[in-house]
């Protein structure tokens, strides 16, 4: 009998090894979730802890006027909410990430890689933007110059994220409340000081005075801000660690995953806000104020030294700046390195570990950042928007269209090799579709009218063409066989969570829970999904069925 040689770090649950992987490429088993609804959704809401939000709310505000970015950035906030809410729901009940619950809902195998990418994208943009903002804090507090601070901001996150879902916990939680103080005071001491900072920023109409509210710079600016609607998976990176729900804690596990799910856009959409109004609060200060007003540091720099001596303004402005800037790119270095680790493992069949592509992204983002990115905000996100919003909101119509309305979508997520097919045309194609028609509208290949309605397109597309692909193939590429070879063994136990039934793995001998396993084509036995994963020449591949 062939068998394939298993990575070394194919471990039991509890192993040291395995616990560094985090099940980068597993459904996260029930031995290892210990931690309680509260302290997932309080990890997942610190990883939005991001400065970029008051970089991105500055940046349409000074380009379109207050009320069309308002009028954006609430547009941006309800289609980023609506679309999260079944990947987070997802997600939490069968402790998946959304590479996994992606390739069941549309995509295949194979075809989900190309929402890897996208996925990877988005964390090593993220990276750079929120490198970018720490360096420029380094830079004003301790005179430390940009290109530095760009490689101090990368290489500083790495010790924290080789450590995985554990260290990231209480990272998260040790750092939210100093966060929450250093945010909240410079708005709460505008609001209550100086009342007329209010009337002026409803007031301001972009940087040239001349920007009236009008529906196209509204959807310009809900653009932008759509940049962010790949988010979801971040958070979902840690919802997948959720505990069974059961009868006992069905509120505060309904609560946490809503919350840390879909309601981290809340948060977002009042933290753009908050970044215009202290954009123009700056600006009206003086005419130098203009040049940095889309810079958080000098943002709350700004406050600060309303409140406090210079010398301590400054420290608690370079404070929340690393903070913020922490707490956010580990998790985009987490989330990047398991999106390259499944691409890369699913392409070659080898499985080097999640580590290696730490540095792979931490790199690509670095590289970004010397390249000074943050001077181009706006293009990179506005552009990415496009290709974000067809794989979140595809996956979220797979799951509550094709699945619980067509019922042409398996309910039951599957994502193991042999299982599905290689390539699913109802998500896939949705994403070359709507993707490179959203893409063309952006660049006015569509005719200028259109142009500023990119996002919209994009959204329009990626919620109706799965549907429309999935009656036209009449759902046949979603499953190559319906049985894993251990029906007798049942997947969820009697309240509908994964089951905890254990085996072992003929190939590493590990064991795994039950959801994570299947019978070998051979006959011998089972094996995990990873092992699966990297038999090169496919010995243990069910064969399909009709």
């Amino acid at each position: 009998m062939a068998t394939t040689t298993a990575p070394v770090e194919t471990r039991a649950a509890g192993d040291p090894s395995e616990t560094l992987e985090d099940y980068t490429l597993r459904f996260a088993p029930r031995s290892y979730r210990r931690w309680g609804p509260g302290v997932v959704a309080t990890s997942a809401l610190g990883g939005i802890a991001y400065l970029a939000d008051f970089a991105i709310g500055a940046n349409i505000g000074m380009a379109y006027g207050t009320a069309s970015a308002l009028w954006g950035i609430a547009i941006a906030a309800a289609v980023i909410f609506l679309t999260g809410i079944p990947l987070a729901i997802y997600a939490a009940r069968y402790n998946l990430d959304l590479d996994l619950i992606t390739r069941g809902s549309g995509f295949g195998y194979y075809g989900s890689i190309l929402t890897n990418v996208i996925f990877a994208t988005f964390t090593f943009i993220f990276f750079a933007l929120e490198g970018s903002i720490m360096a420029q804090g380094l830079q004003i507090g301790l005179g430390i110059p940009l290109w530095l601070g760009y490689a101090v901001s990368s290489l500083v996150v790495i010790p924290l994220v080789i450590y995985g879902m554990r260290a990231l916990a209480k990272m998260q939680l040790w750092t939210t409340p100093l966060w929450l103080v250093l945010m909240v005071a410079p708005l709460g001491y505008l609001l209550a000081v100086e009342p007329g900072s209010v009337e002026a920023f409803w007031d301001y109409r972009g940087s040239d005075g001349q920007q009236t509210a009008s529906l196209a710079s509204a959807m310009l600016a809900a653009g932008v801000c759509l940049s962010l609607i790949a988010q979801i998976a971040e958070n979902i990176d840690y919802l997948r660690f959720m505990p069974p729900k059961t009868p006992e804690n069905a509120g505060r596990w309904w609560t946490a995953v809503i919350a840390a799910g879909p309601g981290w856009v809340l948060l977002g959409a009042l933290k753009q806000a908050v970044g215009l109004f202290l954009a123009v609060y700056l600006i009206g200060r003086s005419a130098e104020g203009a040049g940095v007003a889309n810079e958080p540091v000098h943002q709350f720099l700004a406050v600060y030294e309303r409140l406090m001596p210079p010398w301590l303004a400054m420290v608690l402005a370079v404070v929340l700046v690393v903070v913020s800037q922490l707490k956010i790119n580990v998790t985009n270095a987490y989330s990047g390195s398991l999106a390259w680790t499944n691409s890369f493992t699913r392409l070659t069949r080898r499985y080097p570990g999640r580590l290696v592509f730490v540095f792979v992204n931490v790199g690509i983002a670095l590289a970004l950042m010397e390249a000074d990115m943050f001077s181009v905000l706006n293009s990179i996100l506005s552009f990415y928007a496009n290709l974000g919003i067809v794989w979140i909101v595809a996956v979220a119509s797979d799951i509550t269209i094709n699945k619980y309305v067509l019922g042409l979508s398996p309910k039951e997520p599957e994502f193991r090799r042999g299982m599905l097919h290689a390539v699913n045309p109802v998500g896939f194609g949705t994403v070359v579709v709507g993707g490179g028609v959203s893409i063309a509208c952006y660049f006015g290949a569509l005719g200028e009218g259109l142009q500023p309605y990119s996002a919209a397109v994009a959204v329009v597309l990626a919620a109706t063409l799965p549907p429309v692909i999935a009656v036209a193939t009449g759902g046949r590429f979603y499953l190559r066989r319906g049985d894993d070879g251990l029906a007798h063994l049942p997947m969820r136990d009697e309240l509908g969570n994964p089951s905890a039934a254990e085996l072992d793995c003929m190939v590493c001998a590990q064991t795994f829970e039950r959801p994570d396993m299947l019978h070998s084509a051979t006959g011998a036995g089972a094996l995990c999904s990873l092992c699966l994963a990297t038999d090169r020449d496919g010995t243990h591949v069910l064969p399909a069925t009709p």
